[in-house]
């Protein structure tokens, strides 16, 4: 495999470009135009590197539907030039923003990394530099002159994930992200090992279609034991709700009391989509495998399969903006656009 590409990497904020005044012990942002200075490794690689950064770096707890647009626009405007981008985020919420890019970009034949860390760049023990510089080698890599990778994934600790099948897993480990209902698509170690049988294969023939429109007028309801009636009711009478994420227990199940049914089967009549996804980090939605799901499958609730609740979220965004009639809907979010489910 060729490694000479050229890269964009885009900061968007996070705990990756910061870096550690040993003096005061303090954070500051880190001066990716100087990159290639600090972290001299990457000349390794043969590739040439340009960098792009949000002019006002954010936390990425603040981050939105707003700046996924933004990320997007950047992509876009530099589609031609580049032969792949590595987006450099904050961990909490990657797998939202990266799921959502998966669905913006239709018809992708470029890569795009999502990579970030747990400890800041400059300190002594940073997961950073191995993560960016993988993430960089991977968004690089062609073979017979083609990217070898052509769809939104996600670097952490080793493992590059399709991106709209992960989910953080733990707060403070370097192996924060996994994604249990699909294989790694790649492997670093003393080799970069491609998984080659699981990447998504770009179809070159199509032209790239970027999807601007996102509507956020949607809501993770998670289900526990105990949920009442009159919160319930509260939250799917929300004035503009026109979406929910249903969080279930294991294969979709749910209270099956009829004050129950009865409000989603209302909610449903009234035009908001309900889609059920399970509260498992893996494993997936079987509506009608037990009873206490085959009501919700009566009233027209959406199996989200083996989706994880980040690309559900992103998914529906995607599709609420192109007023879909309810059956036409569920038939598009039960099936894979971007490789998000089975």
């Amino acid at each position: 495999m060729i490694n000479n590409s050229k890269i964009l990497l885009v900061y968007t904020g996070g705990t990756i470009g910061m870096i550690k005044d040993f003096e005061t012990g303090a954070l500051r942002p880190f001066n990716f135009d100087e990159l290639l200075q600090s972290i001299p490794e990457l000349k390794l690689l043969d590739h040439e590197i340009e960098t792009v950064s949000f002019e006002n770096p954010i936390d990425s707890s603040n981050m939105n539907p707003e700046y996924y647009l933004k990320i997007a626009e950047i992509i876009e405007e530099s589609y031609e030039t580049y032969d792949g981008f590595v987006i450099l985020h904050g961990s909490d919420t990657m797998s939202y923003s990266s799921s959502a890019l998966s669905f913006m970009f239709e018809n992708l034949n470029k890569p795009i990394i999502f990579t970030g860390s747990q400890l800041p760049i400059g300190d002594l023990r940073t997961d950073a530099k191995e993560n960016l510089i993988t993430s960089i080698q991977l968004a690089g890599l062609k073979k017979n002159g083609k990217n070898v990778l052509s769809e939104v994934g996600l670097y952490f600790e080793y493992k590059l994930y399709r991106a709209n099948r992960t989910t953080k897993i733990n707060a403070e480990h370097f192996q924060a992200f996994s994604s249990l209902n699909y294989p790694a698509l790649a492997e670093s170690g003393v080799h970069l090992d491609i998984n080659e049988a699981m990447i998504k294969k770009a179809n070159r023939r199509k032209k790239l279609i970027v999807h601007k429109e996102l509507d956020n007028n949607i809501m993770v309801l998670k289900l526990f034991p105990g949920i009442n009636e009159n919160i319930i009711n509260q939250l799917i009478s929300a004035k503009g709700l026109k979406g929910i994420v249903l969080e279930t227990y294991g294969s979709g199940n749910a209270c099956n009391e009829d004050w129950f049914i009865n409000l989603l089967d209302k909610a449903i009549k009234n035009g908001i989509l309900i889609v059920n996804v399970t509260q498992c980090i893996g494993g997936s939605v079987v509506m009608g495998h037990y009873a206490t799901s085959t009501r919700l499958e009566e009233i027209g609730v959406i199996s989200g399969k083996d989706i994880t609740t980040e690309s559900a979220v992103a998914k529906m965004m995607y599709l609420l903006p192109k007023e879909l009639s309810s059956k036409v809907f569920k038939t598009i979010f039960e099936t894979s656009l971007r490789g998000e489910m089975l």
